[in-house]
């Protein structure tokens, strides 16, 4: 492995957004530092991907780092915020990241092609799509949403947070049947592999 791959300065947004959810956990009962230091993470997942391409800093390592701090934040913020499916649904994530890289690499985000059609839709173009931006949006500001929900921040009358906690919920639904099929996919490739091997 070369070292410079390390301090390629996506991976190093990434080490930092790192920094930040543990600064963010540390103040978890103040939401007044908790929501930057967490919103801050959010938004840099945004710039990383953007930086590699634009740098020409692409990398095996990034991709796989981007997801793991992804798995982090939602994980430590979906623990809290829900004691009945917060461990379901980031032992899911961290099961998709399992699938998905093993059998994917860095190129799992345009494996689709032979998928349903719902989930082509939800993945096409990286989730550059309304339907992905509203499963990425489920992703990560539903548990933000419901932090900020547990401690009385929403300002909206009750009528419209009802309706942006249903459209958030959506998303997550929608995330949730793509999730399940990775796990499926990756379970027929591996059955499929050991049928392949008995035979032979």
């Amino acid at each position: 492995m070369s070292s410079r791959v390390l301090l390629f300065w996506p991976n190093v947004i990434g080490y930092f957004r790192i920094l930040l959810l543990f600064g963010s956990w540390t103040f978890y009962e103040t939401p007044a530092v908790f929501l930057p230091l967490y919103t801050a993470s959010v938004l840099l997942d945004g710039v990383d991907g953007w930086l590699a391409r634009r740098l020409q800093q692409v990398s095996r390592f990034g991709a796989w780092l981007d997801v793991v701090v992804d798995n982090l934040s939602r994980a430590m913020l979906w623990t809290q915020v829900s004691q009945s499916c917060g461990w379901l649904l980031s032992s899911l994530e961290w099961c998709v990241f399992v699938c998905n890289h093993c059998s994917k690499g860095e190129h799992w985000k345009n494996s689709f092609g032979s998928s349903p059609k719902l989930i082509q839709a939800v993945m096409t173009n990286g989730f550059r799509t309304p339907l992905g931006l509203l499963v990425v949006s489920g992703l990560h500001c539903l548990p933000l949403w419901l932090y900020c929900a547990q401690h009385n921040l929403l300002q909206p009358p009750s009528w419209i947070q009802l309706q942006i906690t249903a459209l958030l919920s959506l998303g997550r639904t929608l995330a949730f049947t793509a999730e399940v099929w990775c796990v499926w996919t990756h379970i027929k490739f591996l059955t499929k592999d050991e049928n392949e091997e008995k035979k032979s």
